[in-house]
């Protein structure tokens, strides 16, 4: 079942309570089962665990069979090294990489009280937040800042709050998949009209309650999660993590990297 190694471990354990208390039962659907992960793999889990069922296994039993696999993965994380490649695309022979995808997922859905997520482009970003909205539910206090690149178009002359009205508008309509808005940030210097001082906020890598930290090339979008060639390193350092947190935190205090007020209209 290739599909449950690339789950994160809190939507395994959270299908594998949902089977054991009954809250999922045959007929498995792709709809019911997005709920606890997205995209194809829900389709997957649907089709696996519904051969599993046709085979004879109770739901109750297929919730144990996952709740193995989870507890193995818990495991093996806990052993893992200090510093850890993550890879999204084809895999090499010999070669066993955590993916992209399913590391961003178990990380917003570890964090307890911050996480800060400095990503360059955005897109289909319902699906790649949909753990971390979940997560602002669970834990109401869980405090989450986006620092987002805020693009100016080659040779567009709008000014700076329409671009940045914009850029609100399209986020929660149709990136961000919760209620809840996190704080976002930007770089001013980004939306510049002259071209020789613009600049761009490049960077991407994820800080978890400033004790694990993601530095990636992958951006937040569907394919840089699950079919790009991308590389990354997780980091498992309180000291490193911190230490990223504390920068781009020291930025925002100084108003380098600016604020967006979400609850209010951009004027």
């Amino acid at each position: 079942m290739d599909v449950l190694q690339r789950m994160s471990v809190p939507d395994l354990i959270a299908v594998a309570s949902a089977l054991r208390s009954g809250r999922l039962d045959i007929p498995f659907t792709e709809v019911a089962l997005r709920r606890y992960c997205g995209g194809n793999l829900a389709c997957e889990l649907a089709a696996e665990i519904s051969r599993l069922a046709d085979e004879g296994m109770q739901s109750r039993h297929i919730g144990l069979l996952v709740n193995a696999v989870a507890t193995s993965r818990t495991r093996i994380l806990a052993d893992a090294e200090p510093v850890e490649l993550v890879w999204t695309g084809p895999e090499s022979a010999g070669f066993n990489n955590r993916d992209t995808g399913v590391v961003v997922r178990d990380l917003f859905g570890s964090a307890k009280e911050e996480v800060l997520v400095v990503g360059f482009a955005v897109h289909q970003g319902r699906e790649v937040f949909r753990r971390l909205a979940e997560r602002m539910v669970e834990i109401p206090t869980l405090r989450v800042r986006l620092f987002l690149d805020v693009r100016r178009p080659h040779g567009d002359s709008t000014m700076a709050s329409e671009l940045l009205w914009k850029f609100v508008t399209r986020f929660q309509a149709n990136e961000w998949p919760g209620d809840r808005i996190p704080e976002l940030f930007y770089d001013p210097r980004s939306l510049s009209e002259s071209q020789e001082k613009r600049s761009s906020l490049h960077a991407k890598c994820i800080v978890v309650d400033r004790r694990i930290a993601l530095v990636t090339s992958a951006n937040f979008t569907e394919a840089a999660q699950t079919r790009n060639i991308e590389v990354g390193a997780l980091v498992r350092s309180i000291p490193f993590a911190q230490e990223l947190a504390g920068h781009f935190a020291a930025l925002a205090s100084a108003n380098v990297l600016v604020s967006l007020d979400v609850r209010q209209p951009i004027t």
